[in-house]
């Protein structure tokens, strides 16, 4: 199995009133490509510092992180923006859809920002199709329900064809049925548009869903499978 991206001794440290505060403490990790891999871990553990990392959002203190064989932690800001704008796609927790806009003209936005080449309506609607709201594109982001508003940010973090999509926390705020739901969604994504999902979750009912589970203690592994 092909790994896309590869975290080699990455250590974060932020400074603080009361000294140093080593948030990852040498994590060495794979992401396998095309694949559902899910960091699980308790509050403060490092999970979202590490997805932060290997999505180039921050660098780490110490240690390599390659993105199909290139260290993006050697990049300087510029080219990793660049990366981030066209090879990941981003879900969190706080779903921040545009309330003036219905599902389809979100979905659309994020096309003009990623400054996406192709007919941004059509791909925008084979999106919503896919998370299952192609019924739903006219409505306002406050007529559809919490687990649809999350569907819309998938179709959003999607749509301009991301080789990597991060979600952290993505069912954070969602009832039990929900949150399986958008994690059997990610499932179907890694199946139908080939693209890698990384997710973090402090749920331990959804680690049997990921094709690799990492577990994060202090901010290091105990658990990988």
């Amino acid at each position: 199995m092909e790994n896309i991206i590869v975290a080699e001794g990455v250590k974060r440290c932020f400074k603080t009133h009361g000294g140093d505060f080593w948030a990852l403490n040498g994590i060495d990790a794979q992401v396998p490509q095309g694949k559902l891999t899910i960091l699980r871990g308790r509050s403060g553990s490092g999970k979202t510092t590490l997805m932060n990392i290997l999505g180039a959002l921050d660098k780490p203190t110490q240690g390599k992180v390659f993105l199909e064989g290139k260290d993006i932690a050697a990049l300087d800001e510029n080219r990793r923006a660049r990366i981030r704008r066209t090879d990941i796609g981003f879900v969190f927790q706080s779903i921040a859809l545009i309330p003036m806009m219905n599902a389809l003209e979100n979905v659309e936005f994020a096309l003009r920002m990623t400054r996406y080449r192709g007919n941004r309506t059509q791909r925008a609607m084979e999106c919503l199709k896919l998370v299952g709201l192609g019924q739903r594109s006219g409505h306002m982001p406050q007529e559809l329900s919490g687990g649809e508003q999350q569907r819309v940010a998938i179709a959003r973090a999607i749509a301009h064809r991301p080789k990597v999509l991060f979600a952290d926390e993505p069912t954070g705020a969602l009832d039990t049925n929900t949150g399986l739901s958008v994690v059997k969604l990610f499932q179907e994504l890694t199946q139908q548009e080939g693209v890698t999902i990384v997710m973090t979750t402090h749920d331990t009912g959804l680690m049997e869903l990921g094709d690799k589970v990492y577990e994060l203690e202090g901010g290091e592994l105990v658990h990988g499978q």
